[in-house]
């Protein structure tokens, strides 16, 4: 089973990832956590120069996360897949087409075009898009910013609006949960939706 967690920076979504991760382990199955960019050294090493490193062009940064994601695939995604472990992934195609295609304006389906040519067409079981209104998501923020998070407001407004277009789009892999309230209580939608998986 494979399954990714997306939604707007400090949404919640790395929590839910983990959560999930944890409570699978204890059904006694074994899980493969990775996030993106990220996962492998090299995809890692992307991660710095995409979140820390200088400004670039949007399709230099929608290049790079896709270089990163197709390394992820091949390297662990997978391999874990292939070898029976459930792999749960803090973010995957879907951060690229709502980031890149529409906060950067390349366009939705370019984006994702380019991902799934480097994946090899790969798409989770299923997609948690933990969903919060963007300016709750930023009064959530604290500490130094990386540099997609400095993008502003209207960057996360237009992330936000593809994010739930997506959902709209494809509700069959896609779950959109609310993740306004507390952290259990989503995680236990989330572990009623994935018990239909097992």
């Amino acid at each position: 089973m494979f399954v990714s967690f997306e939604g707007v920076d400090w949404s919640g979504k790395s929590t839910q990832a983990e959560l999930l991760a944890d409570w699978l382990r204890g059904q006694g199955r074994t899980v493969v956590t990775t996030r993106e960019p990220g996962g492998t050294p090299v995809a890692e090493g992307v991660r710095q120069l995409v979140l820390h490193g200088e400004e670039m062009s949007p399709w230099a940064e929608a290049a790079l996360y896709a270089a990163a994601r197709a390394e992820n695939v091949a390297q662990t995604i997978r391999p874990a897949l292939e070898r029976g472990a459930d792999v749960v992934c803090d973010r995957y195609l879907d951060s690229s087409v709502a980031y890149q295609g529409a906060g950067r304006g390349l366009g939705p389906d370019a984006v994702r075009g380019l991902s799934l040519l480097v994946t090899g067409g790969l798409l989770p079981d299923r997609t948690f898009l933990v969903l919060l209104d963007p300016d709750e998501a930023v009064r959530r923020s604290a500490g130094d910013h990386d540099r997609i998070e400095r993008a502003g407001g209207d960057f996360m407004r237009r992330v936000d609006a593809a994010y739930r277009a997506l959902a709209g789009a494809e509700p069959e892999r896609v779950v959109a949960v609310d993740g306004a309230r507390a952290p259990e209580e989503i995680a236990e939608e989330i572990r009623e939706h994935v018990r239909a998986l097992l």
